[in-house]
């Protein structure tokens, strides 16, 4: 460039405030400083994708070097970072237009030439604004760019330090690329990471490493290129044509996981809007799946270019999933949060969400070991849908698998559910809880077990939320077994004896009455129950409000101030029942009923309210047995 310095050097004006620009840059347009790259990378494929349309026509311009490159020198020494490619190059008019002129994009009007001749069939140009190349001020103090048009006998230097000015000489051939434009940054002090490189590679790994064009890394000036970016994009290519295998590795790249694939979801969308997507459903579980603050994995890139892994490609109930998003339809230079609120983002997001349930359906229906495992892992994540996601609701509804009482350890769907209810059956039942062998052991479920009823058991913490939300399956509602009334007498039991209410004798009633009184505004009510029929007692739920599960979910969140008082219903028939209906006098019969409320709290999965009185009850009445 020193010889380049001997020749008439012409001084320039910037057409637009370059500082205003750089601030806007630095604040608004772009969300951090490694962006420059991608985006001095992309102009780079441009210019060899706008050499390859021209040389169509004129083929004499590729010479003896047809192949597309770019390469990146990296020189501690002299903390400079230089960018080449061999594509199409720029005359000194070219230069004045493309990088005299804030937000004139050659890009741009290269495709309205190219529209212009309705001869734009192929040709995928990145860089739509021109602003890009004005990134790389961010850390660099200077910017020189030697530039030679191909089938052209003169190169041009331009030169700026971003402040206002800039200068344009012709440059000595010598110095110059034989075709193609070399951009050297002269890096700032806190730029001198740049010079790295491993922290180059990293960069145009997960930003530009899918461009339509081969990028080399030279680790310093005179040592041998590394290819770090082979020019091809997994994506792109027909499915066909890609083995299990390397969709395999590419799933391990994108996702940082060293599992398969359970699933991959790969299609291309045409229409009102284009776009790629590739989609991977791990076979583990990712270890932040439940983190309250983690987000989806999906990339978005626009033409083969890296802009971000935090749109919001997916809902957050499909947050396992990796992978990516591919679309021409989005402008390149525009901040992640404008993507954000894009029309074209919200499209895409809705097709690329129902191909992906579109495929866990297909695999439910052709595979169910499969499907099982992939609902073992992701299950309870998928349920927060049923919840959230109101349009897809019916579908994940669908879609849902539980364990039940008539189960053991496999899982059925709802449509399964209803297709075994009995002929008096009016709900679907369920039962939530933290722990499955809890559940089972509930005293809630004994009237429903009697009469061959299945209920589902529900673990998760979800399961509370969303059974709320889904009104119905198939016209039939949901019902907790914990909270009202159970409604079994309509229903025989499954030795086929009539149904029937319970029998309750007139000292049962007085029992209960007793049991009320004593126990005053600790609960709701007491009343004789038809769902117990080997416990002694349960407590269950007020019509009106909320299940017992969920009462204690929002409680413990801090969501519920109070709980509503429970219903303690009594087995009318238990022996325990008929003894301390039939004697006793009354400080015993209280101590009775007070623990007999602690019992019920107990099989809850609850601990005594009082536990020192507890403890005092239990005594008395070891006392009174012992004395005989």
């Amino acid at each position: 460039m020193s010889n380049a310095a001997e020749k008439p050097v012409e001084n320039h004006v910037f057409e637009a405030d370059v500082a205003r620009l750089l601030h806007l840059m630095v604040h608004s347009v772009y969300s951090d400083k490694d962006v420059f790259l991608r985006e001095l990378i992309s102009n780079a494929a441009d210019a060899c994708e706008k050499l390859r349309y021209e040389a169509i026509s004129a083929p004499e311009l590729l010479s003896d070097d047809p192949a597309p490159r770019i390469t990146l020198t990296v020189d501690a020494d002299s903390n400079t970072l230089v960018l080449e490619d061999n594509g199409i190059g720029m005359s000194r008019d070219d230069m004045v237009e493309a990088l005299g002129t804030i937000a004139r994009s050659g890009t741009r009007a290269f495709m309205e030439r190219v529209e212009a001749a309705k001869a734009g069939d192929g040709t995928q140009l990145i860089g739509q604004f021109g602003v890009g190349f004005y990134s790389a001020f961010m850390v660099a103090d200077k910017v020189d760019v030697i530039s030679r048009r191909a089938g052209s006998g003169h190169a041009w230097l331009w030169s700026s330090d971003g402040k206002g000015s800039y200068t344009v000489s012709e440059a000595d051939l010598a110095q110059a690329p034989a075709r193609g434009t070399r951009i050297t940054l002269h890096l700032m002090d806190d730029a001198k990471s740049y010079t790295s490189k491993w922290s180059v590679q990293k960069i145009v790994k997960d930003q530009s490493g899918h461009v339509p064009v081969p990028i080399d890394l030279i680790e310093k000036p005179g040592a041998e290129a590394e290819r770090i970016g082979d020019g091809t994009a997994l994506w792109t290519k027909s499915r066909s044509d890609i083995t299990k295998e390397e969709y395999a590795d590419f799933y391990r790249g994108v996702s940082g996981q060293y599992d398969e694939p359970a699933l991959t979801v790969h299609f291309r969308a045409e229409g009102r809007h284009e776009y790629t997507g590739l989609a991977f459903v791990p076979e583990s579980k990712p270890l932040d799946m439940f983190d309250p603050s983690a987000k989806g994995r999906m990339k978005l890139y626009v033409k083969r270019v890296f802009i971000t892994d935090d749109a919001e490609l997916l809902p957050r109930y499909l947050r396992f999933v990796r992978g990516l998003v591919d679309t021409s339809d989005l402008p390149l230079n525009v901040s992640r949060e404008m993507i954000q609120e894009s029309p074209i983002l919200a499209a895409i997001r809705k097709g690329l969400t129902n191909r992906v349930l579109t495929a866990i359906e297909k695999l439910a229906d052709s595979d169910k070991d499969a499907f099982a495992k992939l609902w073992e892992a992701f299950g309870a994540v998928l349920k927060e849908g049923i919840y959230d996601d109101f349009e897809r609701r019916s579908q994940l509804i669908a879609l849902s698998r539980f364990r039940t009482t008539t189960s053991d350890e496999a899982t059925r769907s709802l449509a399964d559910y209803v297709k075994d209810m009995k002929d008096a059956q009016a709900a679907i039942y369920y039962l939530t809880g933290d722990n499955l062998d809890r559940l089972k052991a509930s005293p809630q479920l004994e009237g429903f077990r009697a009469r061959g009823i299945e209920v589902l058991l529900l673990t998760d913490s979800v399961d509370s939320f969303w059974v709320t939300a889904a009104p119905d399956f198939e016209g039939k509602p949901f019902k907790s077994i914990t909270q009202g009334a159970a409604d079994l007498t309509q229903v025989p039991k499954a030795d086929g004896e009539a149904p029937a209410a319970p029998e309750t004798t007139e000292a049962v009633t007085d029992f209960i009455a007793f049991a009320k009184t004593t126990l005053g505004d600790a609960v709701s009510d007491v009343r004789a129950s038809d769902r117990l029929t080997e416990s002694a007692v349960c407590l269950v739920a007020p019509e009106q409000g909320y299940d017992r599960q969920l009462e204690k979910l929002l409680q413990g969140s801090g969501r519920l101030d109070m709980i509503a008082k429970p219903i303690l219903e009594i087995n009318p028939g238990h022996g325990l029942i008929s003894a301390l209906a039939s004697g006793g006098n009354t400080e015993f019969r209280t101590d009775a009923v007070q623990l007999l409320l602690d019992q019920a709290r107990v099989l809850d999965g609850d601990k005594p309210q009082d536990p020192r009185a507890f403890a005092e009850r239990l005594s008395r009445l070891f006392e009174r047995a012992l004395k005989g």
